[in-house]
């Protein structure tokens, strides 16, 4: 009944993470144990996990500021979220119910609560999808590929005036730099130089739209270090000089 039912254990207590794996093996369940925040990340960016247990206390990069970054995504939505904490404070537990966790397990704690919690969220999602009239793997698949490329368009708007390199884009949504460029390069069919370019001119173009007219103003709000160039690129993108596609915009 649980065969390949994948968890996502996130834990840097190398003695706990070790016993928990191997319990929960025992008990049916496929286990991914990823040693801390930036780990798990790494993992979940080709991985979907029917279940993330996760410490609340890790160096790196702490549980809570895992659970906040996951949850930016939509492809995540669905999937269950355990904390782990020895904080019993009841601030701490409210804070994490707030943030959105679906239920938390208090230090020290037996494996057949920790089975029994993971079993009932795993059989009520199933519920879930069972019920669903969709095709759930190929809309997981649709909004995995859509949450990349929404984040990656985010993040060069929000550092649109400055040197964006595919050093930082990786680094920032926690993929390699070649990953980054084959999955640009497959899905969009440029290089990671190319499509950053042309964010820049589509929001020179929103800029245009928005009734800005004057092209230095352009050029250097749409991060670009000489006008010149800007021109030459925008004129290539789009077939018009930005004098002329401003002339036409303001008719």
């Amino acid at each position: 009944m649980k065969k390949n039912r994948t968890i996502l254990l996130v834990e840097d207590d190398l003695s706990l993470g070790q016993t928990l794996s191997e319990l929960l093996v025992v008990n049916g369940y496929e286990v991914h144990w990823s040693k801390n925040g930036v780990e798990a990340l790494q993992y979940l960016d080709s991985q979907l996990p029917e279940i993330i247990v996760c410490d609340l206390m890790m160096p790196i990069m702490s549980g809570e500021e895992l659970f906040l970054k996951i949850r930016n995504f939509r492809k995540f939505d669905q999937i269950p979220f355990i904390m782990i904490t020895a904080d019993l404070s009841f601030e701490s537990k409210i804070k994490q119910l707030q943030n959105g966790v679906n239920d938390f397990i208090n230090k020290p704690f037996k494996i057949q609560e920790l089975v029994l919690k993971i079993q009932n969220f795993l059989d009520y999602k199933q519920k879930v999808i069972n019920q669903s009239q969709s095709p759930v793997s190929k809309i997981s698949l649709k909004s995995r590929k859509s949450d990349f490329f929404d984040r990656i368009n985010q993040i060069i708007i929000t550092n649109i005036k400055t040197d964006i390199t595919i050093e930082k884009l990786a680094k920032e949504v926690f993929v390699s730099k070649s990953t980054l460029d084959k999955k640009i390069r497959k899905d969009k069919k440029v290089n990671v130089s190319t499509y950053i370019r042309e964010i820049r001119l589509n929001y020179a173009i929103r800029l245009i739209e928005a009734g800005e007219i004057n092209v230095d103003t352009l050029a250097s709000e749409s991060g670009f270090n000489s006008t010149s160039y800007f021109s030459v690129c925008f004129k290539s993108f789009t077939g018009l000089s930005p004098k002329k596609y401003i002339s036409q915009k303001i008719k």
